[in-house]
């Protein structure tokens, strides 16, 4: 079984590029990767606030399925500068991610994101209601 999930207001961007937002699966719910666009689609130009609209963004699909970071299991993050961009992508999720255990992270370092810099996907375990 397979479920798809998507965020209040953002199922254009989904429709028109075939994809949705996360699949449910049993209690797993598997995210397509999330970056820091504005209302209008764009990119966001500055580094910093493209980063946390892109965990703004994870956290409205993460919302939709009944989940929040906490449940989050595995990350993985594209960077199309990753030395350039480690220490402002840190920065950001040690604020998202706080506590102990923290979830499995990988980081790969990408040529090309659509005109963004940053994205990420996770996999989470969906709470039981």
């Amino acid at each position: 079984m397979r479920d798809a999930i998507f965020p209040a207001g953002r199922q254009a961007l989904y429709e028109i590029n075939r994809y949705s937002a996360a699949i449910r699966s049993g209690d797993l719910l598997f995210v397509s990767g999330q970056v820091g666009s504005r209302e209008d689609g764009s990119p966001e130009p500055d580094f910093a606030r493209q980063v946390q609209l892109a965990f703004d963004n994870l956290a409205a699909v993460l919302q939709a399925a009944g989940a929040g970071f906490d449940d989050i299991v595995d990350v993985t993050t594209f960077h199309t500068d990753p030395k350039v961009q480690f220490d402002t992508v840190s920065q950001i999720r040690t604020g998202i991610f706080s506590r102990k255990p923290y979830p499995n992270w990988t980081a790969v370092g990408v040529n090309w994101l659509a005109g963004f810099d940053f994205e990420i996907k996770v996999i989470a375990r969906i709470p039981a209601a």
